[in-house]
């Protein structure tokens, strides 16, 4: 089982618009300095995910509770936002076949459902909770804080349903909180309701590794010791501060400085596997969240821009643009070398030039050809990409993939000179959020929302 990474076509010698041969002599003493950081942070108890892989207790307290969960639910349901969410769903989208959420229980295998609700709109938590058995499901409720605004909702209106239902509130619900402290934790306590830690020296959109993850993937069946696996054998590979030798400081490091030398502001993640599309959105917001930042007062603010693509499905849309637009991006094909699962094209219609050169090749085989094809183009037309290569889209590999782009984040933080592990920038939003909501310790925050303009009909049509 492996994860590698083909950066030749980042490189100046072979694309035009790569990263220079003077750039990249210079990177290896950049990546020292970048592993020498997270070095420092790990030491200081701020980067917990990578202790996450070898925290068996805290693995066990997802693998036991499924334990004692198993056969007692046909629907797993996670409340969440963000970080809380997006990973449930990558996990979902990469592990559990695309048709059990529409199949009985009896053709999974005995295996619950897995749904996210990773959002307020009311239409879709009213769908679902109007299709759904409440003795026969258990909600995952998820929030380090416990005092997440969309997810506090959430909670609010499943437990009023559960009450409803007679359902009794610590059998069906679980949740995935702050060891110590929080409205959830609080909750937990006075009710006996379960409650799962995240480790406080883990933050949100690195926590997939944590119950936020390993809970709901327990619950339906993923193996969650190979997805720690992959990720131990990740973060292993990634000790040293030898660039030739760290996969992570490699991406993080191409990636800066196509950045900052040849204004590729954009960073594109192209899995060729609808499996891995979810994993391009969970990556937008562990790159955009981490490393849009301001490095002081008045500084404009650094950071890429992360794009989300899907091979072959955007070779008819934003590939277009990937190839003849701003020269403006690198993309980051992943490639996965077994499908597992594969068709033969038939040989049908052969006297028919468009159709009869498919017949007998597999689609497994078109798909890769597509994704070769398509880095070759952009490599032509001097547009930097590179390759994760994959043996295969199963628990080992995703914990690797999720392992890898983690720690290429907190590389890319240091090379930047922010804080990858704050978010700033979404804070004053919640304020107003809560100030809107009459939160009591929003006053501040409403004050200012206050003096804010008001809409004006001259400038509405």
């Amino acid at each position: 089982m492996t994860l590698r990474i083909d950066y030749t076509n980042m490189m100046g010698d072979v694309v035009n618009g790569g990263v220079s041969a003077a750039d990249w002599a210079s990177a290896p003493d950049a990546l020292r300095r970048a592993h020498a950081g997270l070095e420092r942070r790990r030491s200081a108890g701020e980067l917990g995910f990578l202790e996450l892989p070898a925290d068996e207790a805290l693995h066990e307290q997802s693998t036991d509770f499924a334990a004692k969960a198993r056969g007692k639910f046909d629907d797993v349901v996670v409340l969440g936002i963000g970080g809380s969410a997006l990973g449930p769903i990558a996990l979902r989208t990469a592990l559990l076949a695309p048709s059990w959420n529409a199949l009985s229980k009896e053709k999974r295998g005995g295996q619950p459902r897995m749904h996210v609700l990773d959002n307020v709109d009311p239409h879709t938590i009213s769908a679902l909770l109007g299709r759904l058995s409440l003795d026969r499901t258990v909600f995952v409720v998820t929030s380090k804080s416990g005092g997440t605004a969309e997810t506090m909702s959430q909670y609010l209106i499943v437990r009023e349903k559960l009450q409803q239902a007679g359902a009794a509130a610590k059998e069906h619900i679980v949740f995935v909180t702050d060891p110590k402290k929080g409205a959830l934790r609080e909750i937990a306590n006075r009710e006996g309701i379960p409650a799962l830690d995240i480790p406080s020296a883990v933050g949100g959109r690195f926590s997939i590794l944590t119950p936020v993850g390993i809970l709901p993937a327990a619950l339906v069946g993923i193996d969650t010791a190979q997805l720690l696996a992959g990720a131990r054998d990740i973060a292993g590979r990634c000790k040293t501060d030898v660039l030739a030798q760290n996969p992570a400081g490699v991406f993080a490091t191409l990636q800066y400085l196509a950045d900052t030398k040849l204004g590729r502001h954009i960073q594109v993640l192209m899995p060729y596997s609808d499996r891995l599309r979810d994993l391009a959105d969970w990556f937008v917001q562990l790159w955009a969240e981490s490393l849009g930042k301001h490095r002081a007062a008045g500084d404009p603010g650094v950071g890429p821009t992360p794009l989300g693509a899907l091979g072959a499905t955007d070779q008819h849309s934003k590939v277009q643009l990937f190839m003849e637009g701003p020269p403006d991006k690198t993309v980051t094909f992943i490639a996965v070398e077994e499908v597992g699962v594969d068709m033969t094209i038939p040989k049908l219609h052969s006297d028919i030039k468009e159709l009869g050169y498919l017949g007998g090749h597999r689609l497994g085989e078109l798909l890769s050809i597509e994704q070769r094809a398509t880095a070759g183009a952009l490599a032509r037309r001097g547009r930097p990409n590179m390759t994760m290569h994959v043996d295969r889209v199963d628990a080992w590999h995703l914990g690797a993939l999720f392992m890898i782009l983690e720690i290429a984040t907190i590389y890319a933080g240091e090379l930047y000179g922010v804080n990858p592990l704050d978010q700033p920038g979404v804070e004053l939003g919640k304020q107003f959020t809560y100030a809107m909501l009459g939160r009591p310790d929003a006053e501040q925050a409403r004050q200012e929302w206050n003096l804010l303009p008001k809409p004006d009909a001259k400038y509405s049509i």
